[in-house]
């Protein structure tokens, strides 16, 4: 039985309690906050579960196997990496830490105590997110040309960190899950509209070494809610929309072949609309999915799909689009 302890019980502790409790193999021992009324919240729920004000109270408790870090990202690297000294395994909230040096020394850390390090990138595990994995492997789409991805809301403004920060992380993510490769350059630009120099709307562009292009469009200045990603293919397209309530991935028979012509200044193409199908997509909480791939890690001492391996390359992208937002949109080369 592996022993949680959680730290922070704000916006997303309450979800991270809920699901592991429901995991087999482990049990949730004690959460700390540092507002009384959380802890109150807390107790009224999971009468069973101890409560502490300080974080230190469980990171150096004997009796806790693992620690859940479910803080403002700029307390992350302190939090997991005196977990990780203490000997406990490690699942941080996204993104892993605020740069690249820190996730560098998460994961060295993690390797010298031979503890699992794990990042909460919970959209990996979405039902939706595997079906299109699947399709991919199996070359259903064909040579992928390009991703667009649009996560965007009214609020919620972040104090600590700029838009592709706190919402673009979910769709690199994911990008970086379904096709595993290392972009060639990074460009972003945005606007802080609040003139507090922390971005509310932005753009971030990678670019690959073949055709390939990724586009990730971030606010929280739209009045409407968005989350949709589409994948382009030679063979095939997908549209994924997370708001639809059931049919979220649909997959289209379309496409288009260029024709060769005499006069190359002519360009001719031919045109492929068939078919719309929608694959069944298992419907699943996507935290329960990662609650469990944590606990199954520690067990069999494997890397989980969302290891620190894949956290760190999502930091080096949103470090790397920061940089170009500050240099006025600058292409940085990937290194």
């Amino acid at each position: 039985m592996i022993r949680i302890g959680i730290i922070g019980f704000g916006y997303w502790g309450p979800n991270l309690v809920r699901n592991f409790s429901l995991v087999d193999g482990c049990s949730i021992k004690i959460v700390s906050d540092l507002r009384k009324d959380r802890l109150d919240l807390l107790k009224r729920q999971y009468p069973g579960v101890a409560t502490v004000n300080l974080s230190d109270n469980v990171i150096n408790n004997k009796n806790i196997d693992a620690v859940v870090v479910a803080t403002p990202v700029s307390s992350h690297f302190d939090l997991a990496s005196a977990a990780l000294s203490h000997g406990k395994h490690v699942l941080i909230e996204k993104p892993m830490a605020t740069s690249v040096a820190e996730a560098k020394m998460l994961i060295d850390l993690a390797k010298k105590q031979k503890k699992i390090l794990m990042v909460d990138h919970t959209f990996l595990y979405a039902g939706a997110v595997q079906k299109i994995k699947s399709l991919i492997d199996k070359n259903e789409l064909g040579n992928i040309n390009y991703f667009d991805s649009t996560r965007i809301n009214l609020g919620l403004f972040q104090k600590d960190v700029n838009v592709l920060w706190d919402l673009a992380p979910h769709d690199i993510s994911i990008f970086s899950y379904l096709f595993n490769k290392n972009p060639l350059s990074v460009q972003a630009i945005g606007v802080s509209h609040l003139k507090n120099g922390i971005e509310d709307v932005a753009y971030l562009t990678l670019r690959y070494r073949s055709d390939l292009i990724a586009h990730f469009n971030c606010s929280w200045s739209s009045p409407i809610k968005i989350r949709m990603m589409l994948i382009g293919g030679d063979k095939k397209m997908i549209v994924y929309n997370d708001m639809e309530p059931t049919e979220k991935v649909k997959v289209y028979d379309s496409g288009y072949i260029l024709k060769t012509d005499e006069d190359k200044r002519k360009i001719l193409v031919d045109y492929r609309v068939g078919d719309i199908f929608i694959p069944k997509v298992e419907i699943r909480e996507a935290l329960f999915e990662m609650a469990k791939d944590f606990i199954k890690s520690i067990n069999a001492g494997s890397d989980p799909i969302s290891n620190g391996a894949l956290g760190l390359k999502v930091v080096k992208i949103l470090e790397m689009s920061q940089k170009s937002i500050k240099q006025h949109g600058r292409e940085i080369p990937f290194k």
